[in-house]
């Protein structure tokens, strides 16, 4: 019977992540249709892609921000190697960084940004995207979410 207890007390404690639904949207990144969930709040922020096995390919998360700012991402408890872009209100990617699994290392944007796209490691790479790369799909992302919420 404590068994039993012990088994459901964990299970009302798992993660909000387990349980909620992000909204997701389909971009079109360097010629390449992407599907990223949005975390949008404070609450999916913190745990963006965590515990996650794998990471279907052209797929991410992207974090919007309700006006730039600075900001850092790290892995804890991200047990897949992911690369972020650090990106501008008008679309401009700032840095991009590859980052390891479950390190608590810090990488941030070089300037405020109001999106973060983290993709599996390398993709932006693949992609050519880098540093001044422009990205003018993020305007229109803004529209969406803001029709959506």
């Amino acid at each position: 019977m404590h068994r039993f207890i012990f088994l459901a007390s964990l299970l009302f404690l798992l993660p909000t992540w387990a349980t909620e639904k992000l909204s997701s949207i389909n971009l079109l990144i360097a010629d390449t249709t992407i599907s990223v969930e949005i975390a949008l709040t404070t609450e999916q922020m913190k745990t963006g892609l965590m515990y996650r096995k794998e990471l279907p390919q052209n797929s991410g998360m992207l974090f919007v921000f309700q006006q730039p700012t600075s900001v850092c991402m790290w892995m804890k408890n991200t047990l897949i190697p992911l690369s972020v872009a650090f990106i501008t209100d008008n679309g401009i990617v700032t840095n991009v960084e590859d980052m390891q699994a479950e390190s608590l290392d810090l990488h941030c944007a070089h300037l405020p940004v109001k999106y973060v796209l983290e993709m599996n490691a390398g993709w932006f790479s693949q992609k050519n995207i880098k540093p001044g790369t422009h990205i003018p799909i993020f305007k229109k992302v803004s529209s969406d979410l803001l029709v959506r919420n």
